[in-house]
């Protein structure tokens, strides 16, 4: 059976995270979305939400979410996955992507990077975050399910 992880911090998962995961669904046995803590950021969701807000968001079947600890690479050896999936929106991802894929692979685990749909390559975690903070509407950014628990964070956002 072939695995994927698809990982990240997903805070919040947007539309693009979406499209990454179904795309990848077409192309895998299996997706595992493994929701990843990133010390160098303050999260808005807690990990077991954001693995809420992403179930509510994806329909494909042959997706699992998990909130994990420790080495992406350790993860996936561990759930018998031989490949990562990163999703890239530019070249500066794509730039940024490579480095984490060549150190993956010396821990053992391939990647592969899939480019993002072209109309969602502007959205990321980091601006619907912004937007919601300051009241603007983010509906076109996120599914439903994110877009009501980002009002519930940020009342005064148009969600």
């Amino acid at each position: 059976m072939s695995i994927a992880v698809f990982p990240g911090s997903f805070d919040p998962p947007t539309l693009g995270h979406v499209d990454v995961i179904e795309r990848a669904a077409a192309l895998f046995e299996e997706v595992v979305v493994a929701v990843a803590e990133n010390a160098a950021k303050q999260p808005m969701f807690a990990p077991q939400e954001r693995v809420e807000l992403i179930c509510a968001s994806v329909s494909a079947p042959n997706v699992r979410v998990e909130a994990v600890d420790g080495l992406v690479a350790d993860f996936a050896q561990r759930i018998g996955a031989a490949t990562l999936i990163k999703g890239v929106r530019d070249s500066g991802d794509a730039q940024g992507e490579l480095a984490l894929a060549l150190i993956n692979r010396h821990l053992g685990v391939d990647t592969v990077l899939l480019p993002c749909a072209q109309e969602m390559a502007h959205i990321s975690s980091s601006f619907v975050r912004d937007i919601s903070r300051h009241g603007g509407d983010v509906t076109s950014l996120v599914s439903p399910a994110v877009a009501r628990a980002l009002a519930c964070r940020n009342p005064s956002s148009h969600s």
